[in-house]
């Protein structure tokens, strides 16, 4: 009977540590990743202006040495990250694809125009910056258009600085419901051996004697569920990577490893603070009051 209360206790013990760490690895898993969002936010902002393209539309009268110097001129340009030159046949084949149909063969003539796609850097991915672009462009007197989605760049502009500052508070909000969590996963584990506390305190034991062993079983568990959030983390990171390498998730190396860095220390920190905070509210109970 009594190997079996013991084989009870024992599977309790467990159950109870399990539920700790894995409390520990949820939290600390999606704070972490929240704080790789955080470091990532203006990379991620970056990638999504310089996906928008400018076009440049040339006159028919261009010929081959214009746009080959115009090509020319892109390569030294500060403002373009990178630029693609799309013939007018080229661009007729993919209206065809679109369209499902010759358009050629109604109108007899290519309408199309020769012309260049441009992706600009993100800094200048505002309107005021691509207004002199266009200034400095359209001095070229066979450029006969120049096209972008305007409203989309202000869109983007004017709500990149309000998603940032609610990622702050967010944050901020997540970080703080964390810590609580934490705290209440760790004080709930000490609540069950609060018998024992009191026990040990009867029989003399001086409470930092008390609390030693309780604060290093914390610890442990801190390190347990801080670890494997870290190996989940790093999954992650590696499958965006793999996946997304245009995002370039992994070119901040120091950061990406100050982020993995505080959440092993805060899975620490937190459970032995909320250990010794724990452990000392029972041991300053009357024994009256632990039922």
């Amino acid at each position: 009977m009594a190997s079996n209360f013991d084989k009870f206790q024992k599977r309790r013990v467990i159950t109870s540590y399990f539920t700790v760490v894995l409390s520990i690895f949820l939290v600390l898993f999606l704070l972490g990743i929240l704080g790789l969002f955080v470091i990532n936010s203006k990379r991620l902002s970056d990638n999504f202006k310089e996906e928008i393209a400018m076009t440049i539309f040339f006159k028919n009268e261009a010929n081959d040495s214009v746009l080959k110097a115009f090509g020319e001129e892109l390569k030294t340009a500060k403002f373009a990250k990178n630029f693609v030159y799309v013939s007018k046949e080229k661009a007729a084949k993919e209206h065809m694809k679109v369209i499902g149909e010759d358009f050629m063969k109604f109108l007899g003539v290519n309408p199309l125009q020769n012309s260049y796609d441009i992706h600009l850097k993100a800094d200048y991915v505002v309107n005021d910056s691509i207004t002199k672009i266009q200034r400095r462009l359209r001095k070229n007197e066979m450029i006969a258009d120049i096209v972008y989605d305007k409203q989309l760049v202000t869109l983007v502009n004017d709500n990149v600085e309000n998603i940032s500052m609610w990622i702050l508070i967010i944050s901020g909000v997540f970080a703080f419901v964390s810590v609580l969590l934490i705290n209440s996963s760790m004080r709930l584990s000490i609540y069950a051996n609060r018998f024992i506390i009191k026990t040990m305190q009867m029989v003399g034991a001086t409470k930092s004697f008390i609390r030693k062993p309780f604060i290093i079983r914390s610890i442990t568990l801190g390190i347990i569920g801080s670890v494997l959030a870290i190996i989940a983390l790093i999954g992650v990171l590696i499958y965006i990577q793999a996946n997304f390498p245009n995002l370039g998730i992994m070119d901040d190396q120091v950061l990406i490893g100050l982020v993995l860095l505080g959440v092993l220390v805060l899975g620490i920190v937190i459970t032995s603070i909320s250990t010794f905070f724990a452990t000392q509210r029972f041991l300053n109970l009357r024994t009256d009051d632990l039922y």
